[in-house]
């Protein structure tokens, strides 16, 4: 069979394509100069031109202008070096999962998760994981979903429990949909209990509000909530991403309260820190999924970590 032109392209690409190159642009990136980029590469100043030049060519595409502050990476450049970050990630990952396999550790797991997904999601797989596989490394990080994707592109994580909807570009990972993420409305464990069985949220608008960043999908939750109930969002709001955070500030005073994914919260009531009102919210943040890169290959422990969010998923 006659190979397509991508194909064709690929094949010349992967049979000219140096490491060394993808090193470049990386160092080029870092250092905006030719001169400081080939010394971090022990090369000199005309063998690194003259590898910029060949890879260029071979993209048939400028990747860098020059300007006042250096070689800056213009569109294609960009494009390119997230690439060479992926691929430099990708081996270091591959030498250090050798690594690990041959002194008996048996690899490495990297997992990225929104808050509302640690309690129930992500801690029980995880740990139903490790218990099979004890000689397995895990990583966690937990951050808001726009943070995460940002790692996973960069390969720093192999697989997310998140939302790819909130990227510009969803439509380079693939997800699965594995659970709603239903939201409570939180004060310090001292706020005195409300004598009603129900709460309406414009009751609380003389409190002060601890709520989240503009960019994320929780804040716009709350503004839609505020908006149903008839009441502006307050202008003298704490924000903040970090649950931590939040529990610290609502723990400070009995005038202070927020919104919490409800398995989050429900953790933080068991342990007598927070109280739940009884406010109903109309409103369901998006739900909460899977997501990996498309063209990315899962180790055998995440893909055994995928099956286990699986078998969990409410959906």
């Amino acid at each position: 069979m006659k190979p397509t032109p991508s194909l064709q392209s690929l094949q010349s690409l992967l049979s000219r394509l140096r490491m060394k190159q993808l090193q470049l642009l990386i160092a080029l990136d870092e250092h905006k100069s030719l001169h400081k980029a080939a010394s971090a590469l022990a090369m000199t100043q005309s063998a690194a031109s003259k590898s910029l030049a060949e890879l260029e060519s071979m993209l048939d595409a400028q990747l860098f202008e020059r300007t006042k502050s250096g070689l800056i990476p213009n569109q294609f450049g960009h494009c390119v070096i997230r690439y060479a970050r992926l691929m430099a990630t990708d081996l270091g990952s591959l030498c250090e999962e050798m690594a690990q396999l041959r002194s008996g550790r048996g690899g490495r797991l990297a997992i990225g998760a929104v808050m509302g997904a640690v309690p129930e999601m992500v801690v029980p797989a995880v740990d139903a994981l490790q218990r099979r596989h004890p000689e397995l490394s895990i990583e966690i990080v937990e951050d808001t979903s726009v943070q995460l994707l940002g790692l996973l592109d960069e390969g720093h994580l192999d697989l997310l429990v998140a939302r790819a909807s909130v990227s510009d570009h969803p439509g380079k990972y693939h997800y699965q949909a594995l659970s709603e993420e239903p939201l409570s409305v939180v004060v310090s464990a001292e706020h005195p209990r409300p004598r009603s069985r129900q709460l309406q949220l414009a009751a609380l608008a003389g409190y002060r509000w601890v709520t989240y960043p503009s960019h994320m999908p929780l804040h716009a939750v709350l503004e839609r909530e505020m908006d149903l109930a008839g009441v502006t969002m307050p202008g003298n709001a704490i924000s903040t991403a970090s649950t931590f955070v939040t529990v610290a500030l609502l723990q400070q005073g009995t005038d202070m309260v927020s919104i919490l994914p409800t398995a989050v919260a429900e953790m933080f009531v068991r342990r007598g820190m927070l109280r739940i009102l009884p406010v109903k919210l109309r409103s369901m943040s998006q739900t909460i999924g899977i997501v990996t890169r498309k063209g990315g290959q899962l180790s055998g422990a995440g893909e055994a970590l995928v099956r286990l969010f699986r078998e969990r998923s409410a959906l």
